[in-house]
């Protein structure tokens, strides 16, 4: 017979622990907790011929209880160990960047963290009866907590960018609220990621690309389109018709719609619209 005796005081994990036991797809297995000195202890007593089946099917149990239960709770401690100077909100915002970035990655991610707690799960119970799960989570899965730091690591750098971007664009907004209109109208012909600024009479107006003469830009790069943002700033449009010959709304399209507001009009069927699509390359 085997047995395996698993410590903790955690309620959560210890009902986890329980109705992941009870409903578990094995024979040969029968288990009961106790109180014995500082932990509440759930035993497993396996009575086949199989141990490493019956270990695999432990550490498969451990690895998602981790994944599930803990793992919530180990990023924010590292946030905050390793970020102290973000503020709550900030914090709120940085973890829902992390749940993202492992959505976003969902399949490889996930298999890379059970596949490593599997093996240090696996690896100690093969040689110990007894696991203390809080001390294990601590100090034996070094592996799966660097893969917790760098997702946190790549949250914050996203966080960081988009805290600049915001501040950039508020920064322009303010400029432009403190400044005449400079011109009536002006549109822009926008497909494939690529502008052409006209003026309201539909007459070419160039757009430099001499770094020298620009004012408004930011180290933020949106797209290749930052020379035309800085001639819309320039010229300060009391209206822009902004023409989307295939219909896509990108990042530098939103970040008009930020920086101008309701200056800001779409369009996708006019006698322009219709012109460019036909005329498709030409940008």
């Amino acid at each position: 017979m085997k047995s395996l005796c698993i410590k903790t005081n955690d309620a959560n994990l210890l009902n986890y622990l329980l109705n992941e036991l009870k409903n578990i797809d094995f024979n040969n297995i029968c288990f009961s907790k106790n109180k014995f000195k500082n932990y509440q202890n759930i035993i497993v007593h396996y009575t086949g011929n199989d141990d490493t089946v019956f270990i695999s099917k432990i550490s498969s149990i451990l690895s998602f209880l981790v994944i599930d239960e803990l793992e919530d709770y180990l990023l924010k401690r590292y946030l905050f160990h390793n970020y102290f100077y973000f503020d709550a909100k900030e914090r709120e915002k940085i973890l829902a960047f992390c749940f993202d970035i492992m959505i976003d990655d969902f399949s490889e991610i996930f298999d890379k963290k059970f596949q490593i707690l599997y093996a240090n799960f696996y690896d100690f119970l093969s040689t110990h009866k007894s696991l203390v799960l809080n001390g294990f989570v601590n100090f034996r899965i070094k592996e799966y907590l660097s893969i917790l730091d760098q997702v946190l690591s790549q949250a914050v750098n996203q966080f960081v960018i988009e805290k600049e971007y915001l501040e950039f664009v508020s920064l322009l907004k303010l400029y432009i609220n403190s400044q005449d209109y400079g011109c009536e109208l002006m549109h822009i012909i926008y497909s494939d990621s690529e502008s052409i600024l006209l003026d309201k009479d539909k007459n070419l107006i160039m757009v430099t690309d001499d770094i020298l003469n620009t004012k408004y830009l930011s180290d933020i790069s949106f797209s290749s389109n930052d020379y035309v943002l800085n001639s819309l700033l320039t010229l300060l449009p009391k209206k822009i018709n902004i023409h989307l010959v295939d219909y896509k709304l990108d990042e530098f399209i939103h970040t008009l719609q930020l920086v101008f507001e309701n200056r800001i009009y779409l369009c996708t069927d006019c006698d322009i619209c219709e012109l460019y699509k036909n005329t498709k390359g030409c940008l």
